[in-house]
């Protein structure tokens, strides 16, 4: 019945272009210079990977199942990944000769990759993890993939063979880290080996299927040069930036979902000197410093029995025990930003870390809601002094509508004028149009002479460059 059903070869998706109308004769320069003009970019190139009929994976699936039947897992295990990968090439081939299935070279090669994908990576996944310039995975189920690129979200014809091969490979992502998903613990936080951001959530919460989002870092850590040569922040800026990373201020990275809030802190972070002691804690540990001492601690969930739990408040207390000189907090969502402020107050000068807002003046306020929340029965304008006394410079990201990042501001805090907090903008991002689909602005500085945090980069010996850079960006 197999061969049979195979007697055909695997039924690949239909490679032919749709046919296309006659041409027109071509318009003038004139007309055609103002119609690409006025006409908006093309969308990028969906994910080319070749469709699979459901022939293919019946195909599959049998021979799959003669895969784990024939081979020994358990030597398998103890071979390298490209060993194994061959191994598993050999015994498939076999298996594709005893069962008669007739194929093209093209087709068993594709058949191959699938079949060591599934086994020993994340099976369909693995093509939209190979490509650098996805920024994001969302899998909606067995048969919906969707995935982000240039800012924008589009669906692929990734599809995996059902829920539970979905379901398997989840399970195989946050057991790399120690963690389980199921029934009875149906929500997972998790991380690849690149440090990518995974969430999982599984049936019966997540109704139609089991729902992977992946956060993808790029292979190559991009750096504040990086953000400059995009147009995320200005040549002048990138300078400021520099400075205030090199000269210990405390900085709060703020911005909305997927503005770049994790890339920012990264680039941050390259300008702490390599003598310093840094200490990062995180949920899912994502951010990659370069220096030689950093010691990275991440967060745990509560087991099956509701015991166990580490939580983000948990470590930054710690911290503060283990001689840190520099703390970088992945994302502040709770009661410890109270902790996070003591200890930028405390000695450990250069701290940072990231929190959700549209704006730094609702950075700190969602800083005092915050602590508020947290439990902590203090006034509030001893929290907003805390604020101002721990607080130096709020960096503000944001994604905008045509989906490019900017850097939008760059704020100190000043201090207080009785129950207000006063802040002042040393360079903003202002938005002077839109062109073909692409928002146009530029960045400035506010004429801000004299910043702040001036003594500091003179006690580091860099005012001259911060006076340099706040000149140039006049106006």
């Amino acid at each position: 019945m197999f061969g049979k059903r195979a007697q055909g070869g695997v039924a690949e998706a239909p490679s032919v272009a749709p046919p296309r109308p006659a041409a027109a004769p071509p318009p003038s320069a004139p007309v055609r210079r103002e119609a690409e003009e006025r006409a908006p970019k093309a969308p990028p190139p969906t994910v080319q990977i070749a469709e699979r009929s459901d022939e293919y994976y019946q195909i599959k699936s049998q021979i799959f199942s003669a895969l784990i039947d024939t081979i020994d897992l358990a030597q398998l295990a103890r071979l390298d990944v490209d060993s194994a990968r061959e191994e598993i090439r050999d015994i498939v081939s076999e298996i594709i000769t005893i069962k008669n299935v007739v194929m093209s070279i093209a087709e068993q090669e594709s058949l191959l990759d699938d079949i060591c994908n599934d086994v020993l990576g994340y099976g369909p996944l693995e093509p939209l993890l190979a490509r650098d310039d996805i920024a994001d995975i969302m899998v909606n189920g067995a048969n919906r993939v969707f995935i982000e690129v240039s800012g924008k979200i589009q669906l692929t014809n990734v599809r995996f063979r059902d829920n539970s091969q979905l379901l398997n490979i989840c399970q195989r992502i946050v057991s790399q880290v120690g963690r389980r998903i199921d029934e009875s613990s149906p929500i997972c936080d998790a991380r690849l080996l690149d440090g990518s951001r995974v969430n999982v959530i599984v049936p019966p919460l997540a109704i139609d299927g089991p729902t992977l989002t992946i956060r993808k870092f790029k292979k190559d850590k991009l750096k504040l040069s990086d953000l400059e040569r995009f147009g995320s922040i200005s040549p002048e800026g990138a300078r400021i930036l520099e400075i205030i990373g090199h000269c210990r201020c405390n900085v709060i990275v703020s911005g909305g979902t997927g503005s770049g809030k994790t890339t920012l802190l990264n680039c941050l972070t390259a300008f702490i000197d390599t003598t310093e002691r840094v200490i990062t804690c995180e949920d899912a540990a994502e951010l990659q410093l370069q220096q030689p001492h950093v010691v990275r601690l991440e967060t745990r969930p509560p087991n099956l029995e509701g015991q166990g739990e580490i939580t983000m408040r948990d470590l930054v207390r710690n911290c503060l025990r283990m001689r840190p000189e520099r703390i970088i907090v992945g994302e502040v969502r709770g009661p410890e930003a109270f902790d996070l402020l003591q200890a930028m107050n405390t000695g450990h000068d250069g701290s940072m870390g990231t929190l959700h807002a549209n704006s730094p003046r609702e950075a700190l306020s969602r800083l005092e809601s915050m602590i508020t929340m947290g439990g902590f029965s203090l006034p509030s304008k001893t929290i907003r002094e805390m604020i101002c006394g721990s607080v130096d410079v709020i960096v503000q990201a944001a994604r905008l509508r045509d989906g490019s990042r900017r850097i939008t501001h760059i704020t100190e805090v000043l201090g207080q004028e009785g129950d207000v907090i006063i802040t002042q903008d040393l360079f903003v991002y202002e938005i002077e149009g839109e062109e073909a689909g692409r928002v146009i602005g530029r960045h400035r500085s506010t004429g801000i002479a004299r910043p702040a945090f001036w003594d500091r980069a003179r006690y580091f010996g860099r005012e001259a460059e911060l006076a340099e850079a706040l000149s140039a960006a006049g106006g």
